[in-house]
């Protein structure tokens, strides 16, 4: 994987609830906030987020319960993480920013955009969960199984180590939360058009799902060539020309 070079920790305390984030600001431009999506954290999103660094202000926090952030002995719902997201934007003085969450992270940064707009300057979902035809544990459960066949192998070992940090029963309890949620609820709302971002081998956010997305939410639809679910990880690059892309077109939102 591509080294963090350039980015630094740092651990913001939030409710009692230490939240780490890597973080490079040396760029100007909207600040992109990429938020990872369950079992995993910060460290598979870094190939975006180097490819973003030197364009924009680039921040990958840990969600709580994820990565290096505190473990809360529960783990949090969609609105829990959403909440938690918008305080540490709060804490950190950050607002108008483009967020960018992936997998279960796009149903996070949706609900922030719908309850705190003040915050959103852009919008991207990537591989957003949960399609429909797949809301069960057994149902995404199953599609993250098939996305391991055709993801890239050298992904493995972070992933394992991820979720073994995170712990397996809030991986699978967070899955319950996800299925739980209807993403529809919130992109029938959204403040700004999104930016809808996949891989052309996603099978836990098919392309056919992902275009709904899109036409319910006004937003575009940019598909990455042979890449799977974790487009963000394996084409670091080409995510970040897409993000970068959008940020272009998007209108600037004036700080009230």
């Amino acid at each position: 994987m591509p080294r963090s070079t350039g980015f630094r920790s740092r651990w913001t305390t939030v409710s009692g609830v230490r939240t780490h984030d890597r973080h490079r600001c040396a760029a100007a431009g909207v600040p992109v906030v990429l938020v990872h999506g369950l079992a995993v954290s910060h460290r598979y999103l870094l190939p975006t987020a180097r490819a973003l660094a030197p364009h924009h202000p680039v921040l990958v926090p840990d969600l709580p319960g994820f990565g290096l952030s505190d473990k809360p002995g529960t783990a949090w719902d969609v609105d829990g993480h959403a909440a938690h997201l918008a305080a540490w934007l709060d804490a950190l003085a950050l607002d108008h920013v483009c967020l960018a969450g992936h997998s279960f992270g796009a149903e996070v940064v949706a609900r922030l955009a719908v309850r705190r707009p003040d915050l959103v300057a852009a919008l991207v979902l990537a591989g957003p969960t949960t399609d429909p035809v797949a809301r069960s544990r057994t149902g995404l459960v199953r599609r993250f199984l098939v996305d391991m066949l055709v993801e890239a192998p050298a992904q493995a070992p972070m992933i394992a180590r991820d979720a073994m940090v995170a712990r397996p029963w809030r991986v699978l309890a967070t899955v319950d939360h996800s299925v739980r949620n209807h993403i529809e609820d919130d992109l029938a709302h959204l403040p700004v058009r999104p930016l809808v971002l996949g891989g052309e081998l996603d099978p836990i956010a098919p392309a056919r799902w992902r275009a709904s997305v899109a036409s319910l939410t006004g937003g575009t639809s940019v598909t990455i060539p042979g890449a799977a679910h974790n487009a963000l990880t394996t084409s670091g690059r080409r995510a970040a020309n897409a993000i970068a892309g959008h940020l272009a077109r998007t209108r600037p939102v004036s700080p009230r």
